[in-house]
């Protein structure tokens, strides 16, 4: 019997859920550069940031069966869609709490905190909710391609996360690109909003409340595996009579499931200390490290994106062809490989690397002084002190990042020199600040000079130049002598490419290896009775782990440096290739008694 286009087109609308997931968890990768300078973040209140929406979505996953079992899953899709619209606006707009006025940084990052933790909640809830939504609209048959739309749309919602920041950028938007970037997300929320209009409600649980005929005509527009609604919702109720009659409830955590739980904990664990999200929410500043340019850094996750969409969809090809403990292993060994690739080329172009960091950092804040050094016509006081502010703020950036530019160039022959900490940059910023725009003006003309000298002594080609004004621009106070800095390219490209083939490696790795078979594993070492707490288990821990790397990787990257980071983690999945070898039973095609025996359960 074919599909219903009916039930196909409810299963793709329910699949947004899925797509604004995605979307969501990998969209503030773009915007860490403009928020840390908002909202005057530090690495730790970055991590906090980023990590901030977990919380919410550990809530969210955890009481999403509340609303969706007492009200229906359909009104539990809709305020789904709600707090994610809610989210793309209130993240891109913080002050909109305040009536539009801007009530101070601190309140306006605590209101961006908050719509940030909103949509946690609707990205825990559409984990469960969207999918439960899916497999009962779904005829048998179709069940596991309906399911699939959603875990497809994840994927998807990520690289067109990382693609959306990227275009984004390409505009020239000036200091607003953070907005656009969280919320362009206001467009497929209000979409799913709408499209959930034409959905029906599912019709297990409109059996469960008693509305029989209503579940009939649903179940008759859906399509059924035995072509009689009737028959169908005679099944459903069997169903329920069974889970009812079986529903006397276990203790979950005792000595007898102390297996399955040790395993459900540890492949939950894994999946987050690999680094999956670490790259998926930090990937742009991992490319940054490398000096590439700040366009280069928001293009090639794109290129990540990709690879974890294509991988996906071959490994969902091939999961059920191959057991879950081979294809973990031979994530594992991808995991560990592709982890020191990227250790080990960060290490061997560190100073490089530095170099082509600094370099960045200098021209970004160039492109600053230039804009803000523009005089626009019939400008305010308050715009004045604003843009001049902003002005003496880029100057500051750029005579911290000159004096880099000089210290890495110097490094690269003498790595004796040791490297500035950001500490120690923040230091010198904060003594800095309040220098008036003359007098930086002319430390930032000094520091040229010696910047050009030090990377010619080390045999790098650099040039000065005066900041002239372009066609049709007038300058404030245009006697400064505002100096143009320019350094020929030393970013080893081989170097950036070898990091991005190195991740490219890693997103493949887990997609055929952890990523495919997590959800699968942890479903089947349960037994019926206990297995939604088994489930529920492997999500917490999951969610728990995301949650701790978010918030502390940035802050270790800085402080240790990538190649130990990265080090880091290939270590630690030395030891899941070691638990998959000696500790991880073999689940596919084995029948529940023979795995509760394996697991000395029974």
């Amino acid at each position: 019997m074919k599909t219903s286009p009916y039930a196909l087109r409810c299963a793709l609308i329910a699949a947004i859920g899925g797509l604004l997931f995605g979307f969501d968890t990998a969209v503030i990768s773009g915007t860490m550069k403009d928020t840390t300078s908002v909202f005057q973040l530090n690495e730790w209140s970055l991590g906090f940031t980023v990590a901030f929406a977990l919380f919410g979505t550990i809530l969210g996953a955890a009481t999403a069966q509340i609303p969706s079992n007492r009200l229906g899953r359909k009104p539990t899709l809709l305020m789904m869609a709600i707090l994610f619209l809610l989210a793309s606006i209130g993240t891109a707009w913080p002050e909109f709490v305040f009536g539009g006025k801007a009530p101070g940084v601190q309140a306006n990052w605590i209101s961006f905190l908050i719509f940030r933790f909103l949509g946690g909640i609707a990205i825990g809830a559409a984990s469960v909710v969207s999918p439960l939504y899916a497999a009962e609209i779904s005829p048998a048959r179709s069940r596991g391609l309906f399911v699939g739309f959603f875990q497809f749309n994840i994927v998807f919602g990520i690289l067109l996360a990382f693609f959306s920041n990227f275009a984004i950028a390409q505009m020239n938007l000036g200091e607003n690109d953070w907005r656009y970037m969280f919320g362009v997300m206001a467009v497929p929320s209000a979409a799913f909003f709408l499209l959930l209009f034409g959905t029906p409600e599912s019709p297990r649980w409109l059996v469960t409340r008693g509305k029989m005929e209503k579940a009939k005509n649903v179940l008759g527009r859906l399509g059924t595996d035995s072509g009689s609604p009737e028959e169908e919702v005679a099944v459903i109720q069997t169903s329920l009579e069974a889970e009812q009659t079986s529903g006397v409830k276990e203790k979950f955590f005792c000595h007898r499931y102390r297996w399955p739980i040790f395993l459900a904990f540890c492949i939950a664990a894994f999946n987050q200390l690999c680094g999956i999200n670490a790259v998926m929410y930090y990937a742009p500043t991992i490319f940054t490290m490398t000096g590439v340019d700040e366009k280069s850094a928001l293009f090639f996750p794109v290129i990540i994106g990709l690879t974890n969409l294509i991988v996906t969809m071959a490994a969902l090809s091939v999961v059920d062809k191959f057991g879950r403990k081979t294809l973990l292993f031979v994530g594992s060994i991808g995991y560990i490989s592709s982890m020191a690739i990227v250790a080990t080329t960060f290490m061997n172009y560190a100073p490089q690397f530095e170099i082509g960091t600094a370099g960045a950092e200098v021209s970004a804040a160039q492109s600053d002084i230039d804009f803000f050094r523009t005089l626009p016509v019939g400008e305010t006081a308050e715009e004045k002190v604003y843009r001049q502010g902003k002005l003496q703020s880029a100057l500051v950036a750029q005579l911290v990042s000159l004096e880099d530019t000089g210290t890495a160039s110097k490094r690269l022959k003498d790595n004796t020199i040791p490297k500035r900490t950001n500490k120690e940059k923040t230091a010198r910023s904060e003594e800095l600040k309040d220098v008036s725009i003359e007098d930086l003006a002319t430390l930032v003309a000094t520091a040229v000079k010696e910047t050009i000298a030090a990377a010619e002594a080390s045999e790098i080609k650099a040039e000065m130049s005066p900041m002239t004004p372009a066609n049709g621009k007038t300058y404030d106070m245009a006697e400064l002598d505002m100096l143009a800095f320019r350094m020929a390219p030393v970013v080893p490209f081989q170097g950036v490419l070898i990091v991005l083939g190195g991740l490219m490696l890693f997103i493949a790795s887990h997609a055929f290896g952890n990523g495919s078979i997590i959800w699968t594993f942890v479903g089947e070492i349960f037994p019926n009775n206990v297995r939604a707490q088994g489930q529920a288990l492997g999500s917490s821990t999951h969610w728990v782990f995301n949650a701790v790397i978010a918030q502390l990787f940035l802050p270790l990257l800085y402080l240790l440096g990538p190649a130990t980071i990265f080090y880091g983690f290939s270590g630690l999945m030395v030891f899941q290739l070691l638990w998959t070898i000696f500790l991880m039973p073999e689940t596919k095609q084995v029948s529940l008694e023979e795995m509760q025996k394996k697991l000395g359960i029974t």
